[in-house]
């Protein structure tokens, strides 16, 4: 089992927050809270770690991975982010939205797609905003769910289903389980909304 980490979710300590930061930067995994429920992941720097994701989840092999930056300053390394579509960014973030766009070199070849694409996002969660920003580095992964492909946002069934495989369960409370908002800036001139879950884009357009 993974060890539990309780934080406040509205004023997370800084001293649990190091532990999963330590944890991360150690090839370790993690489950931590984001704006539309709980996710698995590892630094991005940390092949190892990805690696694991893979064998946690071997099905996303075959899907990419998501990024989670602290801010849009991150971005920029790790996509090419056009003019237009930073506007839009810029007044979404940060938010339950994913941003598809061009993957830069930067990206580790392991978690590239073959359109060589990104999904990128900076999440509305001051554990995870926290978390991220202490790395300094985005943290790479993927939802929480379990060997039925069910998703489960409560950080308890979490370390049930999966803590066998995690080093830390960074428990910031139940989160309800929604979609994020995905917008492709890859398929031409103009954004196109390819999902619609709990964000809304329409003010940023």
């Amino acid at each position: 089992m993974a060890r539990i980490i309780e934080v406040n979710p509205d004023h997370p300590q800084p001293r649990l927050v190091s532990f999963a930061v330590s944890a991360l930067r150690d090839d370790g995994l993690v489950a931590y809270p984001t704006d539309t429920t709980y996710g698995i992941g590892a630094s991005l720097m940390s092949k190892k770690a990805i690696e694991r994701i893979y064998t946690l989840k071997p099905h996303k092999k075959k899907k990419p991975l998501t990024f989670l930056c602290s801010d849009l300053k991150d971005i920029s390394r790790y996509a090419l982010v056009p003019d237009g579509a930073y506007r839009i960014m810029r007044r979404l973030t940060p938010g339950p939205f994913t941003f598809i766009l061009q993957a830069t070199r930067e990206v580790p070849r392991l978690v590239m797609t073959p359109r060589k694409t990104v999904g990128i996002r900076v999440p509305d969660n001051v554990v995870s905003q926290a978390i991220i920003s202490e790395l300094g580095n985005p943290i790479i992964g993927t939802t929480a769910m379990n060997s039925g492909r069910e998703y489960m946002d409560d950080p308890s069934d979490i370390n049930d289903s999966i803590g066998h495989a995690l080093d830390f369960v960074i428990d910031a409370g139940i989160i309800p389980y929604e979609l994020s908002t995905i917008i492709d800036f890859t398929q031409g001139d103009e954004p196109v909304i390819i999902r619609e879950g709990k964000g809304d884009p329409s003010p940023a357009f």
